[in-house]
């Protein structure tokens, strides 16, 4: 179940996001407490976003104000930070917030466009770009869900990006928030407890990325935008009727 989950997970993240719904609600049906399972996914799915990033090398699209290097490194101080308060939080406070995180994802996931188009203002700085990748790779490392989708969200109220130029950039983006968060987790948490769910996720994630990152152009894009929409909607479900049932 989780190896296919990891392929779910891989899958839905090189497409449109949304795989750590996936990862995390197979994680925690096996028995991880859900820190654990938050950690675990991260790293888990970290070789499949490498693997996305890998065949969308050449169509990495850049901004025009703000260098890549440093829209990166916005995002691996905020991944660092969010993995941070995760282990640092009490485990019971992020029982209570996850959700409400996914239901604030799902919204996101749902009526990203919509609020994409009320909220565009005009082209900001720099500053503002870098400031709004910061708080959201925070966000990405603490949990994660639909972070990639938030960042496609806000890239095209602030930039001249579009949501097909944006999906490679988006990849790489949450690759180097993952990248950071997973090496804390790795370290300070006990994703290595529990090896087996680890790599069966791990390898499921790397094939699911792969076959992912070449199915996009393939796939209708309404298609893919319900299967993602359905699974948020049902994980947030179970995951309100766990904590407050």
């Amino acid at each position: 179940m989780i190896l296919l989950a990891g392929v779910a997970a891989g899958a839905l993240n090189a497409v449109g996001g949304g795989g750590s719904f996936v990862a995390l609600s197979a994680l925690v049906a096996g028995g991880m407490p859900p820190v654990m399972a938050n950690a675990t996914s991260t790293v888990a799915l970290l070789p499949g976003n490498a693997t996305s990033a890998w065949v969308y090398r050449r169509q990495v699209a850049v901004f025009e104000h703000v260098s890549t290097l440093r829209l990166t490194l916005a995002s691996v101080l905020g991944g660092a930070l969010g993995a941070g308060l995760l282990l640092w939080l009490p485990s019971a406070s992020f029982d209570l917030a996850l959700p409400w995180l996914l239901a604030f994802a799902t919204l996101i996931l749902a009526f990203g466009k919509r609020l994409n188009r009320a909220i565009n203002l005009g082209a900001p700085g720099p500053a503002v770009i870098l400031a709004g990748q910061f708080l959201l790779s925070i966000y990405g490392g603490y949990f994660g869900g639909a972070v990639g989708v938030m960042m496609l969200a806000f890239w095209t109220a602030t930039t001249s990006l579009d949501t097909a130029r944006g999906t490679p950039l988006r990849v790489i983006q949450v690759g180097a928030v993952f990248l950071t968060a997973a090496v804390i987790f790795i370290f300070a948490a006990d994703v290595l407890v529990q090896p087996q769910r680890l790599i069966a996720m791990l390898c499921g994630a790397i094939i699911g990325g792969y076959v992912g990152a070449h199915a996009v152009r393939r796939l209708p894009h309404p298609v893919l935008r319900t299967l993602v929409l359905s699974t948020a909607v049902a994980m947030t479900v179970l995951f309100f009727v766990r904590a407050f049932g």
